[in-house]
């Protein structure tokens, strides 16, 4: 399969350097460019795409704040002239981080991460509605949905916290694991996914799951108010 790929940054001269560097991945395929983030998030609107280099200081409307409006946003990749924003990427849970003038072998790294999110790691062997396969040693083990109180994610790796008290650390991504569970869960932060039915309290900035406080994300509060109240009303 090919990959749909977008540009957005106000310099003609990064644009045709991203340009020149994706030609090289057969895979991946630039269906567009636009010198602002409103042309972006017009073509957005009617158009379904797989990864966006994103710049950030852009006029009219700034990179990052142009992602946090988009409610299903596509994997996402900044590249910008500003360390300074590095840690709200992380927060807004882009794949990489470039600094330009982006060179080909940082910017071949960045592909081959994307790439990796593409297909789940061997530590998940299998998954359906109500269970999941986890790898442990020479071990698969068998998870229930159903018993999960949440998940939480450090860098590269993920823990599974049970409701009986055992946890279960996997090497995994949990953009990619999110996409395995059924409609119970939740991401309410770039390190968390909760199991909604075993919400115990709440409140504006953080859930609580038996006695474990967690952290409800900034750009993640408006797609956690969604699930609330479809739960509420369920």
């Amino acid at each position: 399969m090919k990959y749909k790929c977008i540009i957005v940054d106000d310099e003609p001269l990064a644009r045709e350097l991203i340009a020149s560097h994706l030609v090289n991945f057969e895979n991946f395929e630039l269906i567009d460019s636009f010198e602002n983030a409103l042309k972006a998030y017009t073509f957005l609107e009617t158009n379904t795409v797989d990864l966006i280099f994103l710049d950030i200081e852009m006029p009219l409307l700034k990179g990052n704040e142009f992602l946090k409006k988009l409610k299903n946003p596509p994997k996402v990749i900044f590249t910008t002239a500003y360390r300074e924003y590095a840690l709200e990427g992380y927060e807004l849970n882009v794949i990489d981080y470039l600094l330009k003038p982006i060179t080909f072998d940082r910017f071949f790294v960045s592909i081959e991460k994307f790439k990796q999110l593409q297909n789940p790691k061997k530590e998940i062997s299998a998954a359906t509605e109500n269970h999941i396969f986890v790898t442990s040693g020479a071990k698969n083990i068998k998870i229930i949905f159903d018993e999960i109180l949440y998940i939480e994610s450090l860098k590269d790796y993920i823990t599974i916290h049970l409701e009986n008290g055992k946890s279960h650390h996997i090497k995994q991504n949990i953009s990619v694991f999110e996409k395995l569970l059924n409609s119970n869960f939740v991401r309410i932060h770039r390190s968390y996914i909760i199991q909604i039915k075993k919400l115990t309290a709440y409140s504006k900035n953080e859930v609580e799951i038996n006695t474990v406080e967690i952290p409800i994300g900034n750009s993640y509060k408006e797609n956690w108010l969604h699930h609330l109240e479809t739960a509420i009303l369920k």
